[in-house]
């Protein structure tokens, strides 16, 4: 079974206007703008970048700028995450229309987006908030991500959540919600596994049995991070989604089995808060990128990563 995911589109009438680079097999991290003079400088292999799609939606300025002058020699991922896909209420058409513009003006090799919402009425979050799985949330969920692909031309890549509570109407898994979601709309999936290794260590299940009912032929991008340690009200230990630290033990270990049935996918490092020079950050895309290479050519699912 091949994902859906399409490549970009070239024709004469709408040339590239980036290099189009391969991304496929390859590690990347998140890109931050005070990491650019040192990327620029370090002359080998960097991978790829992903950027924050919301922190370009203005016109010009220093961000564009910067972010040029990574698309220009390197493959970009852009990751939504205000669309709100899983919130009640209808998309904010003027924001689908900058990220349409986002999508056109970089070209990215992947689109992503949350399984989340972050908006209600004129409110806006500054959170990926969890949904119920139930029918109705279903129908919802899909007829937004048909709204996105449909405005941008092209399929997107849903990301798992990381959730720290549950919804007694809950009436599916979350993965046969998943699964549900990538057959009726043919999106392709982002899977993060940290967030996978924080919601089982949260609710108490098993990650590998997660994983194990995961569409895994339907991903086409891997996310890597660090969470934090804390303790609720009870004094249970509480795992957060804090993307401020280096990718713990047990989440590479989830990632190499990730890697040994799906073979090499393009896997991000993400590294959001407390951000370290770029040495530390390369590190990690580094052993990353070792994980891959050793699984190039394994793969037992019949699956294209490239978009």
């Amino acid at each position: 079974m091949k994902t859906n995911i399409p490549p970009i589109a070239v024709s004469s009438a709408h040339p590239l206007r980036f290099p189009e680079h391969p991304i496929a097999g390859q590690a990347g991290t998140s890109f931050k703008h005070e990491h650019l003079a040192a990327i620029m400088a370090d002359g080998k292999p960097k991978g790829f970048f992903e950027v924050h799609a919301e922190n370009y939606m203005g016109a010009g300025g220093p961000p564009h700028r910067a972010l040029e002058v990574i698309r220009q020699d390197n493959p970009v991922s852009l990751h939504g995450v205000c669309i709100s896909i899983g919130g009640p209420q209808p998309l904010d058409r003027d924001h689908l229309a900058r990220f349409k513009s986002l999508v056109e003006r970089y070209e990215p090799a992947l689109v992503s987006e949350h399984l989340a919402w972050s908006t209600h009425e004129t409110t806006f979050f500054n959170d990926l908030l969890p949904l119920p799985y139930t029918e109705d949330a279903l129908a919802r969920v899909c007829a937004h991500i048909d709204e996105v692909q449909e405005a941008i031309g092209r399929s997107i890549l849903l990301e798992n959540p990381s959730t720290y509570v549950t919804f007694r109407e809950s009436t599916m898994s979350e993965t046969g919600f998943i699964r549900s979601i990538a057959r009726r709309t043919g999106c392709g999936l982002l899977l993060d596994v940290n967030n996978v290794f924080v919601s089982a260590t949260n609710h108490g299940y098993s990650a590998l049995d997660y994983l194990a009912d995961f569409p895994l032929e339907k991903v086409g991008e891997i996310h890597l991070a660090g969470h934090a340690e804390q303790t609720d009200d009870e004094g249970e230990l509480l795992l957060i989604d804090s993307h401020d630290g280096p990718v713990a033990d047990a989440v590479w270990k989830l990632f190499e089995i990730v890697i040994r049935k799906c073979g090499p996918v393009p896997t991000l490092i993400e590294w959001d808060s407390n951000i370290p020079d770029w040495p530390i950050l390369k590190a990690e895309s580094t052993a990353a990128q070792s994980i891959l290479d050793r699984y190039a050519g394994t793969s037992s699912l019949d699956q294209s990563h490239a978009a």
